[in-house]
């Protein structure tokens, strides 16, 4: 069997000299894809802890016969800008761009082909942002989630803390006598683990909260969990029943797997990349057979077989 294309190439998804953003290419060997899938990464240091499961997935996607662009926000990873440029606003745009050139390079690649369902893919803070690009989008959305963060707030909180722990360590002492929320709050860009913030970034992170888009579509949603048996976390369950009724269609589970966003080494879940292709393929099949249950369901690993 053929293997999945791949290709690495600097898209320009917004024009002008900082609408360059490096976008990873998965697609089939051969047949057009049943799937379209935008991954979107999550905030920081766990995107780079993250790189090799989201490459896995992609690419693990590609061979079941699915289309899957990677994309490296403005300031992350090797897309150019410096993370001190990044903002909110502008990451929502580059989710937003990338649909968009993910559903072009679909119709130039398979011109007689009709468009596939779209996915965004989220991990972490990654669904906030695609929760609020798919309402941003022309036509049907889904969305995929791992360990998807319910408010920004508690991811910049998280986050804030490395400052402290660095102070405490001796590792940024130049700025101890302030804190960096009231250096955000007076307009100053702070250094945080080696990331700069800007205010505008971190003022939209905090606001964020992941809420379900006007345009229902599915949704699937999976959590990762050292020993899971298959239920959510009891914050995801509460957060799920609005989203049922707002007219969200799919299903919940968790997987057990390490939290690889976190790790201190590279880790990978093998589970939670079948659980993955087994939601996306039951997502796909109820869709084209028949209306699913509004009832969100785990998912059962053994109906894989």
């Amino acid at each position: 069997m053929p293997e999945p294309q791949f290709e690495a190439a600097y898209v320009n998804l917004h024009g002008g000299a900082q609408g360059s953003r490096l976008c990873l290419w998965h697609a089939p060997a051969l047949a057009a894809p049943r799937a379209l899938l935008v991954y979107v990464h999550p905030f920081a240091e766990e995107m780079n802890k993250s790189r090799r499961m989201a490459a896995l997935q992609a690419r693990a996607f590609a061979a079941a016969g699915h289309a899957v662009l990677q994309v490296d926000l403005l300031g992350c990873g090797d897309s150019p800008g410096d993370f001190s440029d990044a903002t909110w606003a502008a990451w929502v745009n580059d989710v937003v761009g990338a649909c968009e050139y993910a559903r072009a390079r679909h119709a130039a690649a398979w011109p007689d082909a009709a468009p596939p369902p779209l996915w965004l893919w989220g991990l972490r803070a990654g669904c906030l942002l695609a929760a609020e690009a798919a309402a941003r989008l022309d036509g049907a959305c889904n969305l995929l989630f791992w360990q998807p963060t319910l408010q920004g707030k508690s991811v910049l909180q998280q986050f804030l803390r490395l400052h402290t722990a660095g102070v405490l360590l001796g590792k940024s002492a130049g700025q101890a006598a302030e804190s960096p929320r009231q250096a955000l709050a007076a307009g100053q860009t702070v250094d945080v683990a080696g990331y700069r913030v800007c205010p505008a970034l971190a003022s939209g992170l905090e606001a964020a909260k992941l809420l379900p888009p006007p345009r229902a579509g599915r949704l699937e949603w999976i959590e990762i969990a050292t020993d899971a048996d298959g239920s959510l976390s009891p914050a995801a369950a509460a957060a799920l029943p609005g989203w049922t009724r707002a007219g969200w269609i799919g299903r919940q589970r968790s997987v057990a797997g390490p939290q690889f966003w976190q790790t201190t080494e590279v880790e990978v879940a093998p589970e939670l990349v079948a659980a993955t292709l087994l939601a996306l393929e039951l997502g796909l099949d109820e869709t084209a057979s028949r209306p699913a249950s509004q009832a969100l369901e785990p998912i059962a690993l053994a109906n894989a077989a």
